[in-house]
């Protein structure tokens, strides 16, 4: 197993009394600690070409250090794992060392698979036995606020087996029959409620033990578990959501980059980000 960077890692006997992965039937409030993992082993080619996704350039640093970064700006977060392209591990480390983040937060790198739930799950692999919480943050959205981390966070803490932040849609939603090819005309099934519609960000949240049990029964299908509260609606398992946030989007395109460069520029602006 990979030995965390940075601080030395408390080890299971330091946990605080009482934690234990899962909750039993009442789900009380878990007190192990918290770890994300940042599945980064995605080429994104609708960027373009170029580097792999997470390791494009963002006002002049990676989207990878930015999104570590917000994972371990949480004072909950203790250990971020970074699952990296499977021949860039030691790249991967390599940027990270040269990066300053927290002093309480450890990381480790371990290279990916060939899926991205096959990544999440080698993250999973070498977490430690005292964390009881689990992040999984995409590495594309390198500008989630801290205050989205925490309230996930404190949601699973409180007892919940996953918690999603969303946002609420500002577009009408049309269910469609695909067509058989670009650019056909697509039939209208239905019109679903907008209201009742939420638009998923990361980072999701878990506790271990459902996380860990749905990526052993469940397989990403695009069907229904096409995240990893997806796999855990399959177990049967609830899932909550809490408030997003406008600034935790998506780098998926071009236009997304000029935003995310938009936003940092504000934040340089206001907060001396």
């Amino acid at each position: 197993m990979p030995q965390p960077q940075g601080p030395q890692a408390p080890t299971a006997a330091q946990a605080p009394a009482g934690a234990a992965p899962g909750g039993g039937s009442a789900r009380p409030e878990r007190l192990g600690r918290t770890a994300a993992v940042v599945p980064a082993a995605g080429r994104g080619v609708r960027l373009g070409p170029g580097a792999p996704k997470a390791l494009r350039a963002l006002s002049g640093t990676p989207m990878l250090i930015h999104a570590v970064r917000a994972m371990a700006a949480s004072r909950a977060v203790s250990l971020v794992v970074v699952v990296a392209p499977p021949d860039g591990a030691a790249a991967v480390k390599n940027l990270l060392d040269t990066h300053a983040l927290p002093e309480r937060t450890d990381y480790v790198v371990v290279p990916g698979g060939e899926t991205r739930q096959e990544s999440v799950r080698l993250g999973l692999e070498v977490l430690p036995e005292d964390v009881t919480t689990v992040l999984v943050h995409d590495a594309a959205r390198p500008l989630v606020p801290v205050e989205s981390v925490d309230a996930v966070i404190e949601a699973v803490r409180g007892g919940a087996p996953a918690v999603v932040p969303a946002v609420p849609l500002a577009d009408t939603v049309k269910e469609v029959e695909p067509a058989g090819a670009p650019g056909v005309p697509e039939p209208v099934l239905s019109t679903p409620v907008r209201a009742r519609l939420r638009a998923v960000q990361t980072p999701q949240g878990f506790d271990r033990e459902t996380l860990v049990r749905a990526h052993a029964t469940v397989v990403f299908d695009g069907e229904g578990a096409t995240d990893d509260a997806g796999m855990v609606e399959r177990l049967g398992e609830p899932v909550v959501v809490v408030p997003g946030h406008e600034e935790a989007f998506k780098v998926t395109r071009p236009l997304d980059l000029l935003l995310a460069e938009a936003v940092l520029a504000r934040r340089r602006a206001n907060d001396g980000f």
